[in-house]
């Protein structure tokens, strides 16, 4: 770990006043990106205040084979801040994969890379910290960034209808071998089965877009047998989703919204294996955001996120909200490379509800202040 801290300081002091190209030569080009984030939360929450500040960074390259087949790829990483130097765990990869190009066939990968009901997702998860969290979870099949994905993508339908894209995904199966006893909810959630997905979009020139997507994963033995207190929770064999999205980006304006169904996928509640928290059956998910750019770097946002769960199985109930709030932020751009931003999520849960107080799900309010250096 001290060896790759030594490596990335040295190449952010080499690169980072050249526009981060590192080389850029006969077809082959490598950039060095990143971003410092000097990040505090203000909460009545213990669990959701303090410093939360990162450093991220991340490489990518293209190499030209032909003049039709281009190889590539990309890795990013991101650091924790806010701990002691002494500290463990502070520290992962989120995205790792490698690929070709070919200029009509399109493009195929394989590692570490977004799950391809992201597509949709994207839309939405604009905000400088908050939002799109409404069932996208890290890890969780193909929902957020996951690892061993292969994903095939092409651009305007093999050149013939220009703005129609699709893609393909498939993941491998990734469950524990022998005796196992799931320590947390998170860890039962981010095991899988085989699944496959893929996605449809079209782009306007006007700025408008439209896209979809599914996604349906073999659930492992583990999830479909686990219970907790006498309860069980999302028996199905399967784990599916589907979502649909539109976004605007023209004149200075941004409008997305997202709506997005799940079945026996989506985890909530503590990430401790004594007290609640569970998988939904099903859950039913809204996201709307809308912002404007000014001239002078201001860029203001208000949007909207939830996540309806059912089937509970829950003494309280079997419908609740899993995630419900409004966030109101504001970024201001101070040039190219320093921005500053406030984003303030009012949660809409009861806190009057035993079932966020059993499962250990936050309904306080959190402010997010951030300062940004970014190349």
């Amino acid at each position: 770990m001290r060896n790759l801290f030594i490596f990335l300081i040295c190449a952010l002091q080499i690169f980072a006043a050249v526009a981060a190209d590192i080389y850029n030569k006969n077809g082959n080009k490598l950039r060095l990106y990143g971003k410092i984030d000097g990040l505090h939360y203000f909460s009545d929450d213990e669990r959701s205040r303090g410093d939360k500040s990162y450093f991220r960074t991340g490489f990518s390259g293209v190499t030209e084979m032909n003049d039709q087949l281009t190889g590539y790829g990309k890795w990013e990483y991101n650091i924790l801040a806010n701990q002691t130097e002494d500290s463990g765990d502070n520290a992962w990869t989120r995205l790792a994969y490698a690929g070709l190009k070919h200029s009509t066939w399109g493009a195929i990968d394989y590692g570490r890379n977004y799950g391809i009901l992201y597509d949709v997702e994207s839309y939405t998860d604009m905000l400088p910290e908050f939002g799109g969290d409404s069932y996208t979870q890290s890890d969780v099949f193909m929902t957020g960034r996951t690892q061993g994905v292969a994903t095939y993508r092409n651009k305007d339908f093999f050149g013939l209808i220009e703005g129609l894209n699709f893609g393909l995904q498939y993941q491998g199966k990734n469950t524990p071998t022998g005796s196992y006893e799931p320590s947390s909810v998170a860890t039962l959630a981010r095991q899988h089965g085989d699944g496959y997905g893929g996605s449809l979009s079209y782009d306007t020139d006007m700025g408008l877009s439209i896209a979809t997507s599914v996604a349906s994963s073999n659930r492992t033995g583990e999830q479909k047998n686990f219970h907790r207190n006498n309860r069980q929770f999302a028996r199905g064999d399967k784990a599916q989703a589907w979502t649909v999205g539109m976004k605007y980006d023209a004149h200075r304006v941004y409008l997305g919204v997202m709506y997005a169904v799940t079945r026996n996928m989506t985890a909530y509640g503590s990430d401790d294996s004594t007290s609640g928290g569970g998988i939904a059956g099903k859950t039913r998910n809204t996201e709307l955001t809308a912002q404007y750019q000014f001239d002078s770097g201001l860029r203001p946002a208000l949007s909207y996120i939830s996540s309806r769960a059912e089937k509970l199985h829950s003494t309280s109930g079997d419908n609740k909200y899993l995630v419900k709030y409004i966030d109101i932020s504001i970024i201001y751009n101070l040039n190219e490379n320093m921005s500053t931003y406030l984003d303030y999520k009012v949660n809409l849960l009861d806190t009057n509800d035993s079932f966020y107080v059993n499962n250990g799900i936050a309904t306080d309010n959190i402010a997010a202040f951030g300062l940004v250096y970014q190349f």
